[in-house]
């Protein structure tokens, strides 16, 4: 299932997304150095022969000495590309490369998309079937049915690697864990119930399979397709896969299935069942509606003529989304991890028995704070929501025990609490925590302020924040550009966003006062105040945002930071009894590390040291952390000293003082700070790890090293955030992209960040 499902947005922006800064969305990066002709000699030639000698004579090395261990391919031939049918390979690779990146985003599993020019099934068995040496695992998509039925199960039987058509058990897998809570909610029992499946197609099929292997009895399953009820003795439009799932039954009509039927599993099309069907099936009925982008029903339809169903879709904006997401990238993890040599019904079932039972545990506070609120085990929260940090340990972990148990794995797990830890630490818990944070403010929209909306790259973070349903932009400028740039844009009705002009607008008089109230006494005379109103869009801005016609506000693209700031701190305050400074957040695969203040003061004070290091440490805490805070320095712990020690070891004191609840440590250089072998040369350190937070000595220092590591690792560097504000104001560099603008009015919006 999609999961975005009810996400808008233009064609232009669909296409500059997948164009921008380079075309697709996936890339390959050496994971060995390459910088000395050594490193050359070692990677390729003379010193590949002796790992090509070593898997010549023991095959299984390859898992030990090539990526093939952690490595997936994702086939289609493009026959069935998500709702749009049959367009062939090539128009299928954008699909495939996405399917790459979830890959890799929720599992750390890398991933290559490969398209099969073929429509005959023997050529593409033939052709993936001979990719076996390169790969760890299969993964099938977009193939039609019923050939997809054919190819994966010829290349299970052929291939000696794990092989899954998603399209078929991923939604078979999620379905099948929420039936399972749905059924533990209403006090059903699996063997009992009756089930009305609507649609034939692969992922049906596969659905109507996997609940009868769980126990769900033959007899008690109904499918329906566009011809009707799919009953012994038919002949009209029946294949072999069809017939396995026909029963005696006088039923012929998914309205007749329905009457008493405990479960309606919708696989099919929008609006296939009727309100007035719902009706005549058992007391607290059961509705998967899965058909995307629209379900066969919606919650709220359902819910008006059977209060006491539940329901579950494909959309993320209803409750119990079914999202393949929750399934495939862990199932593939599991199977890697112990060498599967196949994805059997054992493995499928602990798959979904584990994200049933996921959904019964207290959920945690990051996952309660992306959806604005604390989801209960209940009727509106019988799947896990997706973005939930514990399913790769918990899926994972699942899949791999039930394929040792069914002894297909080849490398079984001695010490699974190990394991477990090791899954956790495969990802950086601050991609899941971003995501929950897009989550937050889609179900708590707000009002960001955009500054310079005449610049097309802050139009484009503004349109994007509106069509992902994150908020209402505020466009700040002239009003005829911006409608002109909208249109250019895509935007079909340009006219529908708010846009304020400072030479129009009716606040101006009321700005004007409020502002003149706050500098007469700093040197400005009302005629400097009107004109700054009129003519500078920060200040007019961040007027708005002060008279609360805005909840954050985003400038920094026609500005220095510098000015920008100014401009700012003419009309809003730092928080009462807080400095304000900039963070600069640099995610990589594994960690994330916050480097503060790179923006605002020159020299810090200690008390002004202090204050930063618990703010940068609570929003790393609000990233996922627990904070280990080091203050860095050119001296560790006196050697060598030197005047600028002072403030440092001032903060450290007042730290000491107030017992902030987190690690801390200073001073000391940065190769302490953060490299485990150098750490060990001083025990009496009280960080138990590597620091993640570094609160630097001064703005010259911290200002260099922010900026280098911008611009030698690009886009894993966030910010700068600023902090300390009395109103969420962020400032952007002027380099920023459209994603940098969003990720930073989406962070301010939730309060994450300002």
């Amino acid at each position: 299932m999609s999961e975005e499902s009810n996400v808008r947005f233009t064609e232009r922006e669909a296409l500059f997304y997948h164009n921008t800064i380079r075309p697709g969305k996936i890339e390959i990066i050496a994971s060995k150095p390459m910088a000395t002709q050594r490193d050359l000699s070692l990677a390729y030639s003379p010193g590949v022969a002796v790992p090509v000698l070593a898997i010549a004579e023991d095959p299984g090395t390859a898992y030990d000495y090539t990526t093939k261990g952690n490595l997936v391919a994702v086939i289609s031939n493009g026959t069935a590309i998500l709702g749009l049918g049959n367009l062939g390979a090539l128009a299928s690779k954008p699909v495939m490369e996405g399917k790459a990146v979830l890959f890799k985003r929720f599992a750390d599993v890398d991933s290559i998309d490969i398209e099969v020019d073929t429509e005959d099934a023997d050529a593409f068995i033939q052709a993936v079937a001979l990719l076996e040496p390169s790969f760890g695992g299969i993964n099938l998509e977009d193939i039609k049915a019923p050939e997809c039925f054919i190819i994966e199960q010829a290349l299970r039987d052929r291939m000696k690697i794990p092989v899954m058509h998603d399209d078929q058990h991923g939604t078979a897998i999620i379905s099948a864990a929420g039936l399972l809570n749905a059924c533990y909610l209403t006090g059903r029992k699996l063997e009992d119930v009756k089930v009305v499946v609507n649609g034939a197609g692969a992922a049906a099929i596969a659905c109507t399979a996997l609940i009868k292997a769980m126990g769900v009895r033959h007899e008690n399953v109904l499918m329906c397709d566009r011809s009707g009820v799919i009953f012994r003795g038919r002949e009209v439009s029946m294949d072999q896969w069809k017939s396995a799932h026909a029963v005696d039954t006088e039923a012929r009509s998914l309205e007749e299935a329905l009457v008493g039927a405990d479960i309606f599993l919708g696989l099919s099309a929008a609006g296939a069942l009727k309100p007035d069907w719902v009706k005549t099936m058992a007391a607290q009925p059961i509705i998967f509606a899965m058909a995307n982008p629209d379900p066969e029903i919606t919650p709220p339809a359902a819910k008006a003529v059977r209060p006491d169903c539940i329901v579950a879709t494909g959309r993320s904006d209803y409750p119990n989304q079914v999202n393949n997401v929750l399934g495939f990238p862990f199932i593939f993890r599991g199977a890697l991890d112990v060498r599967a040599t196949t994805i059997n019904e054992e493995m499928k079932i602990a798959a979904a028995e584990a994200i049933a039972k996921l959904a019964r545990e207290q959920v945690p506070e990051e996952v309660a704070a992306a959806y604005g609120k604390n989801h209960q085990f209940g009727l509106d929260y019988i799947i896990p929501a997706p973005f939930d940090p514990r399913l790769m340990e918990v899926v994972s972990s699942a899949v791999a025990k039930a394929a040792m148990d069914t002894g297909v794995a080849q490398k079984p797990i001695e010490d699974f609490d190990a394991y477990r830890t090791s899954l956790k630490a495969r990802l950086n818990p601050t991609t899941s925590v971003l995501t929950n944070v897009y989550q937050q403010v889609k179900q708590d929209p707000k009002r960001v302020i955009f500054a310079e909306a005449e610049n097309e790259v802050v139009l484009r973070a503004a349109i994007q924040f509106r069509d992902f349903g994150y908020g209402t932009p505020v466009l700040v400028g002239r009003t005829q550009p911006v409608l002109d740039k909208l249109a250019e844009l895509g935007v079909g009705d340009p006219t529908s966003y708010e846009i304020h002009n400072s030479a129009s607008s009716p606040l101006v008089g009321e700005m004007v006062d409020y502002l003149y109230n706050r500098l007469q006494r700093r040197g400005f005379l009302e005629r400097d105040v009107k004109r700054m109103v009129n003519q500078d869009r920060n200040t007019f801005s961040s007027l708005l945002l002060a008279l609360g016609h805005g909840d954050a506000m985003i400038t920094g693209m026609t500005r220095t930071f510098a000015q920008s700031i100014k401009e700012v701190r003419r009309v809003l305050d730092p928080k009462p009894g807080h400095t304000p400074f900039g963070v600069h957040m640099m995610v990589a695969k594994n960690y994330t590390v916050f480097l503060a203040d790179t923006t605002i003061n020159e020299r810090p004070s200690a008390e002004q040291l202090a204050d930063i290091a618990v703010e940068t440490a609570a929003v790393a805490r609000r990233m996922g952390h627990e904070p280990r805070v080091a203050f860095l320095s050119f001296s560790t712990f006196g050697n060598p000293m030197g005047k600028w020690v002072e403030p440092i070891r001032g903060a450290v004191s007042i730290l000491d003082a107030m017992n902030p609840g987190f690690e801390y440590e200073g001073e000391m250089a940065p190769d302490v700070a953060l490299n485990p072998k150098i750490m060990a040369n001083y025990p009496f350190s009280r960080l138990s790890g590597p620091a993640n937070v570094l609160i630097m000595p001064g703005l010259q220092s911290a200002n260099i090293s922010a900026k280098l590591l911008r611009e030698l690792a690009g886009n894993a560097v966030i910010g700068p955030m600023l902090l300390g504000m009395e109103k969420p104001v962020q400032i952007a560099p002027m380099t920023a992209l459209a994603p940098d603008l969003l990720t930073l009015a989406v962070l301010a919006a939730a309060g994450v960040v300002g």
